[in-house]
């Protein structure tokens, strides 16, 4: 069993210009070996492509011509090797949903680089990291017991530096069971309706996205001014001063203060989702959702961006893992339907518009909440899926 856990890094002044040599070096790697690729398949498309092993080759022949490579960790160079073969293998086989490989500028908010050596815990808030030698942390108290497989340094638009483990570990955490099931129907004002007739509200963050609507705004208005400059630099060098379009430390600035905004609504969206998900894997033994496609829901304009902010599939991602470490089990059934049966007699009453939250049942004369009745025939068509479960006591979960 795999699991992540992130900490904020605290590089010194020193360690942070290696940080972005580092960076460089996998940048460099990718550009040049993406650049050989392309031009190997343009002179002749009819030769075999090249696969990892090969590319792993290319390696000390780029180490002895730009001896500036040796500084990084060797097994980040294979990483990017292995990224590049599979990014221009998925290019081959499904061209229409990958498109081919880009170069990697450095000027990309986020830099990062991944390896596979072995990271040593030196002290409460200390690591030994390849390369860097000891570097402060946040906490190395989440790392538990296990291996650690890859580490990733990123360096993160807002200016911070955080730390990335991928740990093995061997025995899973099984909770108690409680012999409940739940169906879960997703929404936009809530963010799940259970079957039990619990709402769980969605993250209420306005001034956050106010503040982000905000300096969105100013940033890109810094960023004109600043295009302007450079322009008419161009066509008077004798009355302006040459910049270049980075060198604005308004506009960076303005850029900084906007990603911190995000950062902070992503991370209080994420700790909102992890509390909201722990509560449900304790309580339940069977969680039932929609295996709803999120991408093609967000085709609808008018509703794309209270999804995104709603956070379903992450939602969805934190439920599988979790029922995964936990022991539970989660049952994902089709979303077609489920607000138009009743779920007391099963008719079928047609579509409604999203305005209609309650209706009642021509056949039987039941009164609805039509989320709640939704996340009944989700409990309802989950368990049907899986006939083991009755036979665990399962089947009172539903509601009569």
């Amino acid at each position: 069993m795999l699991k992540g856990v992130k900490l904020r890094l605290y590089p010194k002044p020193a360690q942070q210009m290696q940080l972005t040599q580092l960076f460089g070096n996998d940048r460099f790697v990718w550009n040049q070996l993406l650049a050989m690729m392309n031009q190997r398949y343009e002179n002749n498309p009819a030769l075999p492509r090249l696969n990892n092993y090969q590319l792993d080759r290319l390696l000390p022949c780029l180490k002895r011509e730009y001896p500036f490579l040796k500084e990084s960790d060797s097994s980040s160079l294979q990483v990017v090797t292995k990224n590049l073969n599979q990014a221009w293998q998925n290019f081959f086989k499904v061209p229409a949903q990958f498109g081919k490989p880009r170069f990697h500028s450095r000027r990309f908010l986020r830099q990062s680089y991944t390896g596979k050596s072995t990271c040593q815990i030196i002290a409460k808030r200390y690591l030994k990291l390849p390369k860097l030698g000891y570097v402060k942390t946040s906490k190395t108290g989440q790392i538990t017991a296990g291996k650690i497989k890859r580490y990733t340094i990123s360096h993160e638009p807002t200016g911070r530096y955080y730390l990335a483990l991928q740990i093995e570990v061997s025995d899973a955490q099984p909770l108690p069971k409680t012999n409940q099931a739940v169906g879960l129907d997703m929404g936009l004002t809530h963010l799940a309706i259970s079957s039990d007739g619990i709402k769980y509200a969605t993250l209420n963050a306005k001034w956050l996205q106010t503040q982000i609507e905000r300096w969105q705004r100013k940033t890109s208005r810094q960023r004109y001014q600043a295009t302007v400059a450079v322009r008419q630099w161009n066509h008077d060098q004798r009355h302006f001063v040459q910049l270049e379009l980075a060198d604005y430390q308004n506009w960076q600035r303005s850029r900084q203060i906007k990603a911190r905004y995000q950062a902070k609504l992503a991370n209080q969206r994420k700790d909102w989702l992890h509390q909201l998900t722990i509560r449900l894997v304790r309580q339940y033994d069977v969680i039932v959702i929609e295996d709803l496609k999120v991408k093609n829901l967000q085709k609808n304009h008018h509703l794309a961006r209270s999804m995104a902010n709603a956070g379903w599939g992450r939602f969805r991602a934190m439920l599988t893992y979790k029922c995964d470490w936990y022991g539970k089990q989660l049952i994902t059934v089709s979303p077609s339907y489920t607000s138009q049966q009743c779920s007391h007699c099963g008719f079928q009453s047609g579509a409604k518009p999203l305005a209609v939250r309650e209706w009642t049942c021509v056949k039987c004369g039941r009164h609805h909440d039509r989320d709640i009745n939704a996340a009944i025939n989700i409990l309802q068509a989950g368990l049907a899926s899986r006939p083991e479960l009755k036979a665990t006591g399962l089947e009172r979960a539903l509601v009569k």
